[in-house]
């Protein structure tokens, strides 16, 4: 487990972003808003010293477990796991490769440390319930669930039924994290399905829900402190997140959902040369910012 200061975690994140654009720009293919979006939550989980993990030993039996749901956004996960020393920074290079272990969705049999396998939208809760409800038959008191997931793919009914089963068996070892960016694929959210209200829908479910900023470090740590301490349910964590945090061509804009830099033009961004490296220089003077300020 790392802790870094809340100074140091924004500038972690800073760096974060930055490796999630040059692997997918040098891939050419790959999700950009999701990643650059979820990039402080990650970021809190792996170094704010809230999720118990070993690099070198990944399948350690006391580590907390992370199951990425939104498969899609695993740029993310490969960076924070690449800087927590699961692998070389180097493999980032890698992603999307024939043969690599960064496969465009993460291959749990591919890389140590991962969880699972996912890619279908909506299995996810159903994985991290199931692996909280085995620690609670064991009952071990001491290992956490955690589970990323998007919004958009709470269209799928396996989610609900996960949901149900979660509540109906009290798993407070486990915490949902939704990455409510309120983007996906063809447009927004709630004009594709609409999924208002979000967290009451959660609430009927018999889930305590917490509603964050998730681009707070801090917000996400007191998130989290609050879902260990609460007994008998489980918790959501809604996370209001901006897609393509810190690129401004890219922020808001669900066309971002599913394309790389560098790799096609998009109306009101930089020509696709351009790209990277006007993405770079915008996340680098957001680190310079956070530099001053802390002085």
């Amino acid at each position: 487990m790392i802790t870094l200061s809340h100074r140091d975690l924004e500038l972690k994140a800073g760096n974060i972003r930055q490796d999630i654009l040059r692997m997918l720009e040098h891939a050419g293919s790959g999700h950009s808003a999701g990643p650059l979006g979820m990039a402080d939550v990650l970021t809190s989980l792996f170094f704010g010293g809230i999720m118990s993990y070993n690099p070198k030993n990944p399948d350690w039996a006391g580590r907390d477990r992370l199951v990425l749901s939104n498969g899609h956004i695993n740029p993310v996960l490969y960076v924070a796991m690449a800087h927590a020393g699961y692998f070389e920074r180097s493999e980032l290079k890698t992603l999307r490769q024939l043969g690599s272990r960064l496969q465009g969705h993460p291959e749990r049999v591919r890389l140590p440390g991962l969880e699972t396998t996912s890619g279908p939208l909506g299995s996810g809760i159903s994985q991290a319930a199931g692996m909280a409800y085995g620690l609670k038959m064991d009952n071990n008191k001491k290992q956490h669930v955690f589970c990323l997931t998007s919004d958009g793919e709470h269209d799928e009914g396996n989610t609900w039924e996960a949901l149900l089963f979660a509540g109906k068996n009290k798993l407070r070892n486990l915490t949902v994290i939704v990455d409510r960016n309120n983007i996906q694929i063809d447009g927004l959210t709630e004009e594709i399905m609409p999924l208002e209200p979000f967290a009451m829908k959660y609430q009927a479910f018999n889930w305590h829900v917490i509603e964050i900023d998730g681009h707070n470090h801090e917000e996400i740590a007191n998130a989290v402190n609050q879902a260990k301490a609460i007994f008998e349910k489980p918790t959501c964590i809604i996370a209001h997140t901006v897609p393509g945090k810190g690129v401004d061509f890219m922020e808001f804009d669900y066309r971002w959902h599913g394309i790389p830099p560098g790799k096609q033009a998009v109306s009101g961004s930089p020509e696709p040369q351009d790209q990277l490296k006007v993405a770079l220089a915008e996340l680098r003077t957001l680190q310079n910012k956070i530099k001053s300020e802390h002085q």
